[in-house]
């Protein structure tokens, strides 16, 4: 008969027992692999990268050491075009680079599709103004495509379809001369929030139609 083994001291039984804690908890980890949750369910993949939206753009030509005048002017303008652009970056995702100059002597203001827009008389220092002449350095009155869906009725369909939602079904946009109506904010006295909006919206569908 085998003599009795004297108990083990508590601490070295607790070792053991923490001992087989630790093998369990790395079988575990050995049967379900690295990396795989137990509890919760594993995070969803990390989306792709998105291209970031096209955006307009500005600067403003400035003297070295602006007169009394020339300063006045590129607060208006800077203002303006702020304004402007914050609308047209807001409600559309149209790309465009544009250089903007004070220039006396010019009698009203104008753009170009190159990315340039001048402004002369200050009482064309405004938003309608500068949401104006940024349509035509995106190609409202500039392009080629206004050339071949303009003449008279706005032909593409997108626009078309934008003012028959603002204005009804029988209402069409009319072009000449370059500009659109409505909502080409050609005149001062066809300014408000609305009719900017509209505006910033249509030239974005005219460019969805080949503008």
């Amino acid at each position: 008969m085998s003599p009795r083994r004297a108990p083990e001291p508590m601490e070295r039984r607790a070792i053991s027992r923490r001992g087989k804690l630790v093998v369990a908890a790395l079988a575990a980890a050995l049967l379900t692999g690295p990396g795989v949750a137990q509890a919760t369910p594993q995070a969803a993949p990390a989306a792709r990268e998105q291209v970031a939206a096209a955006s307009i753009t500005w600067t403003l030509e400035r003297a070295s050491n602006p007169t009394q005048d020339q300063q006045t002017a590129y607060n208006l303008i800077t203002s303006a075009m702020n304004a402007a652009v914050a609308r047209y970056n807001n409600l559309s995702d149209l790309g465009k680079s544009i250089t903007v100059r004070y220039d006396p002597g010019v009698p009203t203001a104008d753009g170009n599709i190159n990315g340039t827009i001048r402004f002369g008389n200050r009482s064309y220092m405004t938003e309608r103004t500068a949401l104006h002449e940024i349509a035509h350095t995106i190609g409202v009155g500039t392009s080629s495509g206004w050339s071949s869906l303009g003449g008279g009725t706005w032909r593409g369909a997108q626009a078309t379809a934008l003012v028959k939602q603002f204005n009804g079904s029988g209402a069409t946009i009319s072009t000449g001369g370059g500009h659109f109506w409505p909502y080409g904010l050609n005149y001062e006295n066809e300014f408000s929030n609305t009719a900017a909006d509209r505006h910033v919206r249509i030239v974005a569908a005219m460019v969805s139609d080949g503008l």
